[in-house]
């Protein structure tokens, strides 16, 4: 019986999830271990991002896992590290330990994974992996230098400096990690990506961690179920069946599963159906907007399920005291006529990220001016939202009281133009600014100076105490004992 069970498991290839800083280096250094594991033949197949791929180095295979989009968010890393075997770090030689870098390293502790270092951008004149060392250390990471079990690795994306000795450490690591896979369980395992294909219909990545998946089976996750309809590689290739640790792309599920769901092989459909438990429905919490602000509409759509969660985000962190941010729409897929409607119903602005226009959608789009705007990059999105905030908000107008002066004479008085005397009270006046008429504290009217005199003569400015003649244009007459407030009045962009 124990030979029996021993037959039953293999040794699975590793699952290594990279994580890092912005700008450190961690998408260049995937694409170059890609580039120089991945036959040239075979390269040109991956046509969107599926969230995981497999390299070989001597004759042993890696998976890697490429979390979505924008090293910033802390909820999707998270998610790559609950599936995966092994992390590599990434930490730019010229700047050492960052913030986000520090995020990374918590959520590497709290999944307990083996750890590697990935020194990178070593071939930069200032590079110094010696700073990064020590601050590492100071986060609890000491590497193997300075007597520690972490191993470092110099590494360049740009020369390819370090990568196979990467690769050699990741498989290191693993065999010491000893990971075995049970193929005779029913297969089960993780979504990492999820989106709807406009083509083939709801479309899932998943990774499986034990058992084989097979087309035909039935399959289910907390949120949909299925049956596999057809199975690719990471590189688009058709394939019969899936092995534990060995990324797939699925289609046959009714919807689009969530990612970071769980999911399992059963018999037939039935009992599919009676794995999901019905998600209690939870009304969407009420937005409270204050009564008179401004309201911008937004409908987002995205290549992957996973992006929605990060953009939400990061939406919610923009600064909203002026205008008020409200999504209507948020699901995968490319930009489509009803998207398009909802937009022109709502006076909403379609957000595209990582995906594309139907054609019919962008002709209804010219006709209807409704806006689209698409972005590759989670902060070209939120900055391209600031900037269209920005444009869209109203100029505030700012009063700046001068001074005051109380009438004493009427001279003259034409339809409406006065010219009248009195005597600064408060303050300073000068040519061409506002007045507000006020008699026994109300205000009757309001217009603007044309002229300024003292003495029958021209002036600029006049103060308290002076006796002064203005020529005032604008509604209500004024009459003696009425008070004037002059005052500016500037226009200014309200900031977010």
């Amino acid at each position: 019986m124990l030979e029996e069970q021993n037959q039953n498991l293999i040794n699975r290839p590793p699952v290594v999830v990279v994580l890092g800083h912005i700008d450190h280096g961690k998408t260049s250094l995937l694409d170059a271990i890609r580039k120089t594991q991945v036959a040239e033949k075979e390269s040109g197949g991956i046509t969107q991002h599926i969230g995981a791929y497999q390299v070989e180095k001597d004759g042993k295979k890696i998976t890697f896992l490429d979390t979505p989009g924008h090293e910033a968010f802390s909820q999707m890393r998270s998610r790559g590290a609950k599936v995966a075997d092994i992390a590599i770090l990434v930490i730019d030689c010229c700047e050492s330990v960052q913030f986000q870098t520090k995020e990374a390293i918590s959520h590497i502790k709290k999944e307990g994974l083996p750890i590697i270092i990935a020194l990178n951008k070593i071939d930069r004149s200032e590079a110094n992996p010696e700073k990064v060392k020590v601050g590492l250390q100071k986060e609890g990471i000491l590497v193997e230098d300075y007597g520690g079990k972490v191993p470092a690795v110099k590494t360049s994306a740009k020369s390819g400096q370090g990568i196979n000795e990467l690769l050699d450490m990741i498989l290191l690591i693993a065999e010491m990690e000893n990971l075995k896979a049970d193929i005779s369980k029913p297969a089960e395992g993780t979504i990492i990506e999820s989106f709807l294909d406009s083509q083939r219909g709801p479309t899932a990545t998943l990774l499986v961690n034990e058992g084989i998946l097979k087309i035909g089976d039935f399959l289910a996750t907390l949120s949909t179920l299925g049956k596999v309809k057809n199975l690719e590689d990471f590189q688009g290739k058709r394939i019969e069946k899936v092995l534990p640790g060995q990324p797939a792309i699925i289609i046959g599920f009714e919807k689009a599963p969530k990612v970071g769901e769980n999911f399992r092989i059963f018999t037939d459909l039935e009992s599919a159906k009676g794995f999901i438990k019905v998600e209690e429905k939870k009304e969407p919490a009420t937005q409270q907007i204050e009564e008179g602000k401004k309201v911008l509409n937004l409908i987002l759509k995205t290549d992957v399920l996973g992006s929605i969660e990060a953009i939400e985000d990061v939406l919610k962190n923009i600064p909203q005291d002026k205008i008020a941010l409200r999504i209507l729409k948020a699901d995968a897929g490319d930009i489509n006529e009803n998207d398009v409607q909802l937009a022109k119903c709502s006076k909403a602005l379609i957000l595209g990220f990582r995906i594309k226009t139907t054609s019919l959608a962008k002709n209804l789009a010219e006709k209807e001016k409704v806006r689209i705007i698409t972005f590759e990059l989670i902060y070209e999105l939120v900055e391209g939202i600031r900037k269209y905030m920005g444009r869209i908000m109203e100029s505030e107008v700012v009063r700046t009281d001068l001074g005051k002066m109380k009438v004493l004479v009427k001279f003259w008085a034409e339809k409406n133009r006065q010219i009248i005397g009195g005597r600064m009270i408060e303050g300073t006046v000068k040519k061409g600014v506002s007045i507000e008429v006020s008699r026994q504290e109300e205000i009757i009217g309001c217009g603007r100076m044309i002229n300024l005199q003292k003495n029958k003569k021209d002036i600029e400015k006049a103060a308290k105490g002076e006796e002064i003649g203005i020529l005032y244009e604008g509604e209500g007459k004024i009459e003696e004992g009425d008070i004037l407030t002059f005052f500016l009045e500037e226009r200014k962009k309200m900031e977010l």
